[in-house]
């Protein structure tokens, strides 16, 4: 963005550029076996990831980032949907289960609709291999258009410590209550399978009051959150 920013201005052109992210996902490129090694065969099975809560903490920070910068990104198209790199797993004339990615993504889809406000959030960081300092928090806020509601979806990125979560939600006075609904999981390897396609789902935990102004949750380590606050009933 800040590219076509820079060639807008310098060029001085009215046109402004929006982006499309097309074909995103997490994909485990080592696992592939490469063009060279591939035979001739009817529906062979390539590319079938199968994805941990690792994976689903990704998928739904990735999600985060496409919220936040929806002023300009109005088009985000996972890669595939069933079998190759997708959130759905399938057997021939079998069953059919939801892969740990298919929860964010959902529930994203679901309640991401509405106006994506502004957010400054402050946390802890830790030192990356090849970025720097990360932040430990990622998050975003939705309101929806047709009402006061206010989605929150958040990461936790610390693998071993909760985080307490305090959002400053005076600017919104008619919120008073909400849902915290967690994907997360003590084995962050945890992966759903044919055999236990539930192994690892949304999970709801404490319910969220608003008190002065202010929404308090505790996140769970290595986990993608939804918090949904809306008025009293």
């Amino acid at each position: 963005m800040a590219t076509c920013d820079h060639v807008r201005a310098v060029g001085r052109h009215r046109k402004r550029i929006n982006l499309a992210v097309d074909e995103w996902n997490v994909w485990y490129q080592q696992r592939f076996a490469g063009e060279e090694n591939l035979e001739w065969g009817e529906a062979p099975r390539l590319i079938e990831d199968t994805y941990s809560v690792v994976d689903a903490v990704v998928v739904g920070d990735l999600l985060i980032s496409l919220l936040r910068h929806a002023d300009r990104v109005k088009i985000g198209c996972l890669a595939q949907l069933v079998n190759v790199i997708a959130p759905i797993r399938s057997e021939p004339g079998g069953p059919a289960w939801r892969q740990t990615i298919f929860h964010p993504f959902a529930l994203t889809s679901r309640h991401g609709r509405g106006t994506v406000l502004r957010t400054e959030p402050t946390s802890p960081v830790y030192e990356s291999t090849t970025r720097g300092e990360v932040p430990v928090l990622d998050v975003v806020a939705v309101q929806a258009d047709e009402s006061d509601a206010v989605t929150l979806f958040a990461v936790n990125r610390d693998q071993q410590q909760e985080l307490a979560l305090d959002v400053d939600v005076r600017s919104c006075p008619g919120l008073a209550t909400g849902e915290h609904i967690a994907v997360h999981d003590q084995d962050p390897d945890a992966v759903n399978t044919a055999e236990q396609p539930d192994r690892v789902s949304p999970r709801r935990l404490d319910d969220v009051k608003v008190i002065d102004g202010h929404a308090t949750a505790v996140l769970p380590p290595l986990s993608w959150n939804m918090i949904r606050l809306r008025g009293a009933e």
